[in-house]
């Protein structure tokens, strides 16, 4: 990278030599590009530094990993930590938000990107800004495509669930959202079933055998950590669960690793009673991408309940929508 290289460069070869002809004809040479066209640029990049301020700031450090700490003044997360995180330099990164007329690759955007857990159309957004191409147009970072978000409302009243390889739960159906807990009434951080299994008490007092099902849970963590034990979102984990819960400690100095599997498994609703659900896992991208993971009932009266459940669930999202303040109308 050179610092002194603007984001964009002036048009070359025939269509920019054309460019060139009509602009000496209509105004003084002053220049290899048109006066508005340095008016231009400081506007994207002054756009684009307001789009990586208001992507950062909206970010917690628990989403990524990282400790809080207790004299964190800074709207969701530092500049040092998205360089961090994207593995890439400080100063570029400051120089970014601050606007400066610097060259960025689009390997440097595309770790920018990643860091910034930037959805599909915020990416795009991204570099085009930036006036770069995208080398892996289409990708998405870490947000949930509408049409997984269908299929999840469409499996109701089966719960449904998609998550990742770390448990964390990146979206899910109303029945799925009180299947063990309200996860609605949960901070984003703790949406991780991992952290759930071994510290939130509805969640646990859901799960008939729970002995098994977290040492299940640990064993498949561990298996998938193979491939991460350097992220920093994965040993944050490890960390925050070995300091909230002996259990964990536990199951982890044990070492055991098992491959996912389908089973049945047993639920204890307070209002439907117990649940025999058979888990279905669907893979939504390269394993150990995000998965889709579904419930179905194993004989009727589950079926039943699972009704009873989504009818609750869908009277609450009613109730909580009819008390919300009506909008305000500007004219």
């Amino acid at each position: 990278m050179t610092v002194d290289t603007p984001l964009t460069q002036p048009a070359t070869g025939p269509a920019g030599a054309t460019a060139s002809r009509h602009a000496t004809a209509s105004r003084p040479a002053v220049g290899p590009r048109p006066a508005t066209a340095p008016r231009d640029d400081a506007a994207r990049r002054a756009e684009l530094a307001a789009f990586l301020r208001s992507r950062r700031e909206r970010i917690t450090p628990e989403q990524v990993g990282l400790p809080r700490g207790a004299r964190r003044r800074t709207p969701g997360l530092r500049r040092e930590e998205v360089a961090h995180l994207g593995a890439v330099g400080v100063t570029w990164y400051t120089w970014l938000e601050q606007a400066r007329d610097i060259h960025v690759s689009p390997q440097v955007l595309d770790a920018v990107a990643r860091a910034l857990l930037l959805d599909r159309a915020e990416r795009s957004h991204l570099f085009a800004l930036a006036g770069a191409i995208d080398p892996t147009p289409g990708t998405e970072c870490t947000g949930v495509t509408r049409e997984l978000r269908q299929v999840l409302r469409q499996l109701e009243p089966f719960p449904a669930v998609l998550q990742n390889s770390r448990f964390d739960i990146l979206a899910y159906n109303a029945t799925y959202g009180r299947l063990m807990c309200d996860l609605d009434a949960l901070p984003e951080e703790d949406r991780n079933c991992m952290w759930l299994a071994f510290t939130h008490p509805e969640w646990r007092a859901s799960v008939v055998d729970l002995d098994a099902t977290m040492r299940v849970m640990a064993a498949k963590f561990r298996a998938s950590m193979a491939e991460h034990v350097a992220e920093p979102a994965w040993k944050a984990l490890v960390a925050r669960l070995t300091e909230a819960s002996s259990e964990f400690r536990e199951i982890w100095a044990q070492h055991e690793v098992v491959r996912p599997m389908s089973a049945v498994k047993l639920f204890r609703h307070p209002r439907v009673g117990t649940l025999q659900l058979s888990a279905t896992s669907l893979w939504t991208g390269p394993n150990p991408g995000p998965k889709l993971l579904s419930y179905t009932p194993v004989d009727e009266v589950t079926r039943e309940r699972l009704e009873l459940l989504a009818a609750e669930a869908a009277e609450a999202a009613r109730s909580a929508r009819s008390a919300e303040p009506p909008a305000l109308v500007t004219v």
